[in-house]
């Protein structure tokens, strides 16, 4: 079975759409956990008409994630983000993780990137998130990474840092293996293009990683990044 985490914050506008999307297209079982850090419109509300789990806790991806994990009853786990839908029988790409088959079990696998937009400058960035994945193993969380839940608990989760905590726990997964990326795409809003542009988008995310490896702290990483927001 698999456990898909869904860390929510004022995702009303999203998680419909998400939630039904995961229900009509998993082809075997599916347990949904929607860790929510705190919402004020109707995320939980709407979660919780879908019949899904749902669990809260202080804000902050990484926070939720690992609560979402810590109740998961799955063999594998999925974490999705709230705007983020699945493609159609996403969940029988599990099987990459079947020791029966001649193969290397990675450890971790993830989804190509589409964006939810008509616009061409998008799709020079679903090339750069396609060649950055496959070139360098290096997808990030909105392309809706999965593992072991085994793998999950005996690397302690996500770091509870307050940005990057997606970017830091797949470095620390290159240490044990390789992530495959699987050749089907998940589909994420645009909305964080749309609303700050694609150029400045791409060059904060490309400054807050420069900023990782010159080591600034996280804190004063997440607090740039809201100043540009």
């Amino acid at each position: 079975m698999i456990s898909v985490v869904i860390p929510t914050l004022n995702e009303s506008s999203c998680l419909a759409k998400t939630l039904s999307i995961l229900l009509e297209t998993a082809i075997g079982d599916l347990e949904i956990i929607v860790a929510d850090g705190g919402s004020v419109d109707d995320t939980v509300a709407i979660a919780l008409g879908y019949g899904v789990q749902v669990v809260t806790c202080d804000p902050g991806r990484a926070k939720q994630m690992n609560a979402g994990a810590a109740v998961a009853t799955g063999d594998i786990l999925m974490f999705l983000h709230g705007d983020t839908q699945v493609p159609k029988g996403f969940d029988r790409w599990a099987d990459v993780f079947d020791c029966s088959q001649s193969r290397q079990i990675p450890i971790a696998a993830a989804f190509n990137l589409k964006i939810n937009s008509d616009r061409r400058l998008l799709r020079i960035v679903e090339w750069g998130v396609k060649v950055r994945s496959r070139l360098f193993n290096l997808p990030y969380g909105d392309q809706a990474l999965f593992l072991k839940a085994s793998t999950f608990r005996e690397l302690g989760g996500f770091p509870e840092l307050p940005i990057m905590e997606d970017f830091v726990f797949v470095r620390s997964l290159l240490k044990y293996g390789k992530i495959t990326i699987v050749p089907a795409a998940v589909t994420t809003s645009a909305r964080r293009w749309e609303q700050q542009g694609v150029f400045k988008t791409t060059i904060i995310n490309q400054i807050m990683i420069l900023g990782y490896y010159l080591g600034i702290s996280p804190n004063h990483l997440k607090q740039w990044y809201r100043s540009t927001r």
